[in-house]
């Protein structure tokens, strides 16, 4: 964030602090209680299933909304899903720092589900819990670090400033004594899956498939409401408690070409693979104009270099959802493709 911008974040906390008297927010949960989770960021593609999860699971859940999402007849449509499933709406956003401060200090969990273009403005949210005392106490934030862990990648431009960007929000938590959680939620199952990772593409393949690399790199593809589950799951779990949460079930743990030969046995069909070489790959992503080369970014660091599944999760740094809720249901990889066949 620029100087000036950080300067006029300042004022307008100060402004803000001497307006609202700060509230004590040193609580503990009484037994049996959940915590109040807001979620900034509700109308996104994460943030949706993080919501109607939060409330479906018993927390009394707050959505920051902008008031401008209701001219958009998608987000119109959700914010009223919204309403009617008892779960409360606050306008603002993060770059109003009243709004931000007054929904912050009405919940004692903060889960940030903004898009790539905020990440770095998440530096508001930071400053903003500090501001209302949200810190203390059984408070917990989530910062939009979903996808691959921000720390262990081996990703190229432009992905590579979006994980410096994470990792950077990550450092700042850390560094104001933010209780938090991390989420590690690697890759969205539906949105691979519905065209097994062809970019452009809108059904998965029936005749060619590209595949990037050698086709043996590792992927963990996760159904949306499993991921919107294990992150509620964590928020009051003390295990969770400032660490990283990966979403790693076994059952959803492919290589592109473990997953085509899946998807071709149940069309009942061989697919022609196209194998692009590692070093085409990084020629088309700079020769790419965005967002395409972005996505190619992505692809190169999930299904080339295979940054989801090349490390151990550490119990000093982090834990994995699977294992902690054994008894979550989750979609596997191999359930949600029945839904495209």
């Amino acid at each position: 964030m620029r100087a000036t911008g950080q300067q006029q974040l300042q004022h307008e906390t100060k402004q803000v602090r001497r307006e609202e008297p700060r509230l004590r927010r040193n609580r503990t949960l009484r037994d049996g209680e959940k915590s109040k989770v807001l979620v900034i960021g509700g109308t996104r593609y994460t943030g949706k299933f993080v919501v109607k999860v939060s409330a479906k699971s018993g927390h009394p859940t707050f959505a920051l909304v902008r008031e401008s999402a209701l001219s958009d007849p998608t987000k119109a449509e959700m914010v009223e899903d919204f309403n009617s499933s008892s779960i409360r709406l606050i306008y603002g956003d993060i770059y109003d720092q009243k709004s931000l401060l007054s929904a912050i200090k009405q919940v004692d969990v903060v889960i940030s589900t903004v898009g790539i273009a905020q990440l770095e403005d998440q530096e508001r949210i930071v400053v903003a819990i500090k501001a209302a005392g949200a810190y203390q106490g059984c408070a917990r934030f989530l910062p939009s670090d979903f996808g691959n862990d921000a720390d262990r990648n081996d990703a190229v431009e432009p992905a590579k400033t979006g994980y410096a960007i994470k990792a950077k929000i990550r450092c700042l938590v850390e560094a104001e004594g933010i209780p938090y959680t991390f989420v590690a939620s690697n890759s969205f199952g539906n949105f691979h899956l519905r065209t097994l990772s062809q970019l452009g593409a809108t059904a998965p393949p029936r005749d060619k498939v590209v595949i990037f690399g050698d086709g043996n790199a590792k992927t963990v593809l996760n159904n949306e409401d499993a991921i919107g589950t294990y992150t509620i799951k964590a928020v009051d779990d003390p295990r969770t408690l400032n660490k990283i949460l990966y979403i790693k079930p076994p059952a959803n743990t492919y290589s592109m070409n473990e997953l085509v030969s899946l998807w071709e046995r149940k069309i009942g069909k061989t697919l022609e693979r196209v194998y692009v070489p590692k070093e085409h790959v990084l020629k088309n992503i700079q020769e790419a104009v965005a967002p395409r080369n972005l996505f190619l970014a992505l692809y190169h660091s999930i299904f080339v270099k295979g940054d989801q599944t090349n490390f151990e999760i550490e119990p000093s740094f982090g834990v994995e959802a699977s294992a902690l809720y054994p008894d979550v249901k989750y979609m596997t990889v191999d359930q949600c493709l029945d839904q495209f066949v």
